[in-house]
């Protein structure tokens, strides 16, 4: 599935509600449900850096909260020169809630798209032991 303007564009315009005082680094998300709804997310700092929040995490949160679990792609926008790709907690938070096959769009100031999925982001994910 190709990535739509209007998600990228979503991605791109939650950047700028970023709140990056400490990086000037700024990321947003869009997580797009199965039934179309977008869940915009973006970066979220704070002077104890653990405690900082990062778009994919605050997109995929705001959904689940709203009790929706199904989600369709995820579109991550950062202002870099090649495609932003998410942090390893953020990986695996997205493998918690997205099946391993749904696309991920990895965006770039220079509108440079890279299409991957979740599975490919992080194989071998941490899963419940059954």
């Amino acid at each position: 599935m190709p990535a739509t303007r209007e998600f990228i564009e979503a991605a791109r315009e939650a950047s700028s509600h970023a709140y990056v005082p400490y990086s000037n680094f700024p990321v947003g998300a869009a997580l797009v449900t199965k039934e179309g709804k977008v869940y915009q997310g973006c970066n979220i700092e704070n002077a104890s850096f653990g405690l900082s929040n990062c778009a994919e995490r605050t997109a995929i949160f705001k959904a689940v909260s709203e009790e929706h679990l199904e989600f369709s792609s995820l579109y991550i926008y950062g202002e870099t020169a090649a495609p932003i790709s998410p942090c390893g907690a953020c990986r695996q938070v997205i493998s918690e809630f997205c099946d391993t096959d749904m696309p991920v769009y990895l965006l770039s100031k220079s509108r440079e798209v890279k299409a991957t999925t979740v599975g490919e982001l992080l194989p071998y994910s941490f899963q419940e032991l059954e």
